[in-house]
């Protein structure tokens, strides 16, 4: 696997807004294959063209639908059979599927599973051509190349994550909204602060494996067979976490396993900010607790040594090579992911688009308004294109999150120290990692 794949939601921000109308004739940039050398089978505007997504029919089915009787208007004897699959069968399904041979022609998978997809996945270079990968951002479709092959086309994505400052607060500790806290140093200081002069948790933040490669620090080796975290940088970054921890500065219950719904929350005042934090938090205060949401601040994520802002994910499409419709599904694919569709999209849900021209749109550009949901949308664009994709590309993504997470905590409550807790994750991501893909 190429070492590119090592470096990535449908992210609610705030209430759903209206679509403008639908840019719903056939957009498909220049011509079907595209390529110097076209791979491809049957007719572009011909067949039948089996596309999967996550999670989207429930909410957005009407919209979605207008898209696909559009360009079956456009081209009548196309057929576009559009399956939804819940987020948590995503993989099974379709390992399944290019077990059996019966593969969609398009489908939708998370930048998390590259590496577990890249090898059945068709080239798209012989199907899309330089302009047509030039349509999108370089920082979110060029990770997803693997040994010069381009496995899959960005899609949308939640963004880059977000602070969230509670000023009113934040005020005991002396800070000042205009200037919070840029690095995770800094951060730390800011919760030694506010423990200092309330006695209260500040944050729960928490160094788990998001925050260790966030800081710079790689997380496999260049081939991604083997981890590559157990260092001294590693060592002293942890430790600066337990030192917060164990004075209280950092709340206990950021030890849970359940980090969606931890016990110390902004919303209940429990801790005054959060550095680093999905865009969904704000929405959630918003709607539990709209006294703190007007007094929160929002700000950039703190950064690492690198100083990059490091996305979660992105949802991306590719096309199988079991595929024998590849030319009409490269046509579809080009379609359902141009700037028209993508731009309609993220004004039905605060997501982010990978086309070059929706972003450059007023919609994201002329922001108007103060609220913290504006100044999230602004900061989000602020750090866009300076952003990463944090996905590893081992196929295993999530799991060996969990055992690095795992060991962490098991350090910050007492029952192991640094070195038996890196050392038994490293033991434990290479067990899993040998087992291969």
């Amino acid at each position: 696997m190429a070492r590119s794949l090592l470096k990535g939601r449908l992210v609610p921000l705030a209430a759903l807004v209206l679509a403008l109308p639908l840019a719903l004739s056939a957009c498909v940039s220049g011509s079907p294959a595209g390529g110097d050398d076209p791979k491809q089978s049957g007719d572009a505007y011909s067949g039948d063209v089996e596309w999967w997504t996550i999670n989207l029919q429930k909410n957005y089915g009407p919209d979605i639908q207008k898209w696909i009787d559009a360009y079956q208007k456009e081209h009548p004897k196309v057929k576009i059979n559009w399956v939804d699959v819940p987020g948590q069968d995503i993989n099974t399904k379709l390992l399944a599927a290019i077990a059996s041979g019966k593969v969609p022609d398009v489908v939708n998978f998370t930048s998390a599973t590259t590496g577990l997809f890249a090898g059945s996945m068709s080239d798209l270079n012989g199907l899309f051509s330089k302009d047509d990968v030039a349509a999108y951002l370089p920082n979110l479709a060029d990770p997803l190349v693997a040994d010069g092959k381009r496995i899959a086309i960005p899609w949308y994505n939640g963004g880059t994550s977000l602070a969230f400052y509670n000023k009113d607060l934040l005020a005991k500790a002396g800070f000042d909204p205009a200037k919070p806290p840029a690095t995770y140093d800094a951060a730390l200081a800011l919760a030694k602060s506010y423990h200092d002069a309330t006695g209260k948790s500040a944050t729960n933040f928490m160094a788990y494996s998001s925050v260790v490669q966030a800081n710079g620090i790689p997380l496999l080796s260049e081939d991604g067979k083997t981890a590559a975290f157990n260092t001294p940088e590693t060592i002293a970054l942890v430790e600066k976490f337990k030192t917060a921890f164990s004075s209280g500065a950092i709340a206990p219950g950021s030890l849970s396993t359940d980090q969606r719904n931890l016990p110390q929350s902004l919303e209940n005042k429990q801790i005054a900010f959060n550095p680093a934090a999905v865009s969904s938090t704000l929405l959630n205060i918003q709607k539990n607790s709209p006294a703190v949401y007007g007094s929160i601040v929002v700000g950039p994520p703190v950064v690492g040594a690198d100083g990059k802002f490091y996305m979660p994910g992105q949802q991306v499409m590719g096309i199988p090579a079991k595929s024998d419709n590849q030319a009409a599904a490269a046509a579809w694919l080009k379609y359902v992911a141009a700037p028209e569709q993508q731009l309609a999209l993220c004004k039905l849900v605060p997501i982010y688009p990978s086309s070059v021209k929706a972003l450059a749109d007023p919609f994201f550009t002329q922001i108007a308004g103060n609220t913290p949901a504006d100044q999230a949308r602004k900061v989000l664009l602020q750090t866009f294109k300076n952003s990463v994709d944090a996905s590893m590309g081992s196929g295993n993504d999530d799991q060996l999150r969990q055992l690095f997470d795992d060991q962490i905590r098991a350090y910050m409550s007492g029952t192991k120290t640094v070195k038996e807790a890196l050392d038994a994750a490293e033991k434990a991501w290479n067990d899993t990692l040998s087992k291969g893909r």
